[in-house]
């Protein structure tokens, strides 16, 4: 298939491009400031043009939750709504569970034969996290990383499993070795940590996951784990939808943090069965007693919210939804429009509603 973008504004990493031409040919982009439309090309009209977005933490989407929908369907179902949502790539996240649901997991992640493509592999948020931060994290799972069973995460995962929350003041340094070793990103969340330890861990872990969320509030007289992350700046996920962290608390974070506050949706979906049930409450999702868990955000929501309520420039927000988690993820690729990448692209207009979602060789 042979496309061709008209595009007033193209956002690109560190670059605005302005009234140029984008081609792409069997799926790969071939040419991103060209004079005119061959005569053979599909044309397609944008006012604004950017990467395809990537959620490095996402539970469900539409009808299932992968935790409760352990198979390739629940996988197919999450690639196709999400690709139509301008997420182009994402990681399923598991919560705290049992050993058992975790290597199933893995073992269906590892056979599933990608619809789009966009699936990229599994976030593990937990087992091995702090049980007085475990938020809805279901607390008899709750367990400190044994070098055994770690050897067979990474065994059996054969790569599926991207990356891993832990609470890292609970885990011995051989556990984090191990990981590293794996190449598996560690993000530290769900954790107790003193500002003393988590700068520690920072020196070995690249990440920290939902900044505020499930960690200690920032103090005066205990930076604690927030503290250790505004100093250190590992790459630092938030949730940007209000209500998991009010808007103002993420213009603080944004000033402090920079290029390494990205965004993820830690999005849920409905479910009742299984051990993590889902409700919708008011624009989030509660647990049954009423515990926040999952938000109710697309990524582009994401990316408007931190334009309009917390006044950060479009092409930065674009950014922290695209640039900076590909950056964490060392897939370059997906951070940037470039002449031999692979078609990742979303179309919209002024107001960043998605006409069109490009990639590889397909338009949703």
């Amino acid at each position: 298939m042979k496309i061709a973008i008209k595009a007033e504004s193209i956002y690109n990493n560190q670059e605005i491009y302005q009234n140029q031409i984008i081609l792409i040919e069997g799926g790969m982009v071939m040419n991103i400031n060209a004079r005119e439309i061959p005569f053979d090309y599909v044309k397609l009209e944008a006012e604004k043009v950017c990467l395809g977005l990537l959620d490095l933490q996402i539970y469900g989407a539409g009808n299932t939750l992968f935790s409760a929908d352990l198979n390739h369907a629940s996988l197919e179902e999450m690639e196709l709504i999400l690709i139509k949502q301008g997420c182009t790539g994402f990681l399923v996240a598991l919560a705290t569970n049992a050993d058992d649901v975790f290597l199933k997991a893995i073992e269906v992640a590892k056979s599933y034969a990608p619809k789009i493509g966009s699936f990229l592999g599994l976030h593990l948020e937990g087992p091995f996290i702090n049980p007085l931060k475990r938020g809805a994290h279901i607390e008899e799972y709750v367990k400190v990383a044994t070098k055994e069973y770690v050897k067979e995460i990474i065994q059996k995962s054969e790569g599926i499993v991207k990356m891993m929350t832990i609470a890292p003041e609970l885990q011995s340094e051989e556990i984090i070795d191990l990981l590293n070793e794996a190449g598996i990103i560690i993000s530290a969340g769900h954790s107790m940590a003193t500002f003393d330890e988590a700068s520690k861990f920072f020196k070995k872990i690249p990440a920290a996951t939902h900044l505020f969320n499930a960690m200690p509030p920032l103090q005066h007289r205990s930076p604690g784990l927030v503290g250790a992350v505004f100093a250190k700046r590992p790459y630092t996920s938030i949730v940007a939808d209000g209500i998991h962290v009010d808007f103002e608390m993420i213009k603080i974070a944004k000033r402090l943090m920079e290029d390494r506050l990205f965004l993820i949706t830690d999005a849920v979906t409905e479910c009742h069965k299984g051990s993590y049930q889902h409700v919708l409450g008011n624009e989030c999702y509660l647990m049954p007693d009423g515990t926040l868990s999952g938000s109710a955000l697309t990524m582009i929501k994401a990316v408007k919210n931190c334009i309009h309520e917390v006044n950060i420039p479009i092409e930065e927000a674009l950014r922290m939804a695209n640039t900076y988690p590909a950056e964490l993820l060392k897939q370059t690729k997906l951070g940037k429009i470039e002449v031999g990448n692979n078609a990742n692209l979303l179309l919209m207009d002024k107001d960043l509603n998605i006409k069109h979602t490009i990639f590889k060789d397909s338009v949703y």
